[in-house]
């Protein structure tokens, strides 16, 4: 299982926030560069960086972060949040993004996010499946949409999709544990997605289950942040 810190993005700051909650923010550090460059010291490969300006604007607004990220590291960056368009999308992989995370447009304009699989390849884009009660959440996690999670999942994967990140919006900075038995329920229907679980990781423990359950990756943000996980104990799972 990959092992994918996050950084969310509000003002050119790290935060985060309580169940996708914009006025339940917490600022951790002013210089996101720096907080990469501790993750890449401790063996980290990957990141999971989201611009929640950009969510909430429907537009990249954090861009600057990326590039900068991108020129003084080498970590693997996958970027979400307010790509609305193929301009959008050419722009942040020219900022320095392996990949990209889409959820609103996958929802609004399906037909847009579809010809981004098909010219980009189903390892480039990244499905962003965020979670309410197994209903989609789209823009920043405020709106409900009408896709149930598991034919929201089949609509794509038949068009080459390959990754998802799955975040249960109930959970996410919570600390009270991921949503397993989503995971469980979405992986025995879909055995060959690179599923990536998001939200709830409080403790190693947590990491184990997820590792045991068979995903391929899991996110970790606050847990890092309020000091339950060190950076060291990550290299051991």
């Amino acid at each position: 299982m990959e092992i994918i810190p996050a950084i969310d993005i509000i003002d050119g700051k790290c935060v985060r926030l309580t169940k996708g909650d914009y006025n339940q923010k917490t600022e951790y550090n002013d210089n996101p560069v720096e907080v990469a460059q501790e993750f890449e010291a401790a063996g980290i490969k990957r990141l999971h960086l989201v611009d929640l300006d950009g969510a909430k604007a429907k537009k990249v607004v954090n861009l600057d972060v990326l590039k900068n990220i991108a020129n003084e590291t080498n970590l693997a960056i996958d970027f979400g949040g307010g790509v609305q368009s193929t301009q959008d999308l050419e722009k942040v992989f020219n900022a320095g993004a392996s990949q990209v995370t889409g959820g609103s447009i996958a929802v609004k304009n399906e037909a847009l996010f579809t010809e981004w699989i098909y010219e980009f390849g189903g390892d480039k884009i990244i499905l962003g499946a965020d979670v309410k009660d197994e209903q989609i959440a789209i823009h920043g996690w405020e709106e409900k949409a009408d896709w149930q999670i598991y034919d929201f999942l089949e609509h794509y994967l038949e068009k080459g999709l390959r990754h998802v990140i799955c975040t249960d919006v109930s959970k996410d900075g919570a600390l009270q544990g991921p949503s397993t038995e989503l995971y469980i329920k979405i992986l025995d229907r879909f055995p060959t997605i690179k599923l990536i679980a998001s939200g709830g990781v409080s403790n190693l423990y947590d990491l184990e289950e997820l590792d045991k359950i068979g995903v391929y990756g899991a996110i970790v943000g606050k847990a890092i942040y309020e000091k339950r996980i060190s950076l060291s104990e990550l290299k051991n799972i």
